[in-house]
């Protein structure tokens, strides 16, 4: 495992120490949050009772196969705890930037639905200023996307329409992503609202407010900060 593996890893196994027997679970996306979905699937094999909501097709299909129990949204009145990852990190205020493993839309309707959210990061994923080195994920539908996409860009960002082996990337939900960067966003909520005041934007990779905890992981060790 490398170093930096290493430290997701660490990461992923503090935030799951705050799950608790008869939870629901919201289940992440993406490097970082397989670590904790596998660790959950261990402690499920010694008796762990959790019902597990997927923010993807991938993380379901790792969570069936380590044996943990799922439900989808529409099944719970509300999720206990969700555990993901993200791109980017502003420590100070805990908004953040997610999106860039494919799953923004069901990763933000699970993180809303969830009484407390638990975002776990290595140390590279902590900036000063979001968007100071990711770009921000915004999914769109498929229909009119270069208009959406010429929307976008008027707001002082230049837009790349995500593909995977030559052809247009499609979300779970069948959606397209464009990736717009900026130089920083020093406003995340002002941003967050006139991106989605937009037609054809689905939603945006702008957690704002979301985030209950941060669990950080760096050669100095791992910590926790809260908001």
């Amino acid at each position: 495992m490398s170093d930096v593996q290493q430290l997701k890893h660490e990461a992923a196994l503090r935030a799951v120490e705050y799950v608790r027997d008869g939870m629901v679970l919201g289940l992440g996306t993406g490097s970082t949050a397989t670590f904790a979905v596998r660790e959950i699937g261990r402690r499920v094999g010694e008796g762990l009772r959790i019902r597990g909501v997927p923010t993807s097709e991938r993380t379901a299909t790792l969570a069936t196969e380590l044996g943990i129990p799922l439900v989808t949204l529409d099944d719970v009145e509300g999720i206990d705890l969700t555990i993901d990852g993200a791109d980017e990190v502003d420590l100070s205020t805990l908004n953040v930037i997610k999106g860039l493993g494919g799953a923004l839309l069901r990763e933000k309707l699970v993180a809303l639905a969830t009484a407390e959210v638990v975002l776990i990061v290595d140390e590279s994923k902590v900036v000063p200023q979001l968007g100071d080195h990711a770009p921000l994920p915004v999914e769109v539908v498929p229909f009119g996307w270069s208009r959406t996409c010429s929307a976008l860009h008027a707001l002082g960002c230049t837009t790349e329409r995500r593909t995977r082996d030559g052809e247009p990337y499609i979300t779970d939900s069948g959606n397209y992503l464009i990736d717009c960067r900026f130089q920083g966003i020093p406003d995340p909520a002002t941003l967050a609202q006139k991106v989605k005041g937009i037609s054809g934007v689905v939603e945006h990779g702008l957690f704002v407010g979301i985030a209950r905890r941060v669990v950080t992981a760096s050669s100095d060790g791992v910590k926790v900060v809260e908001r």
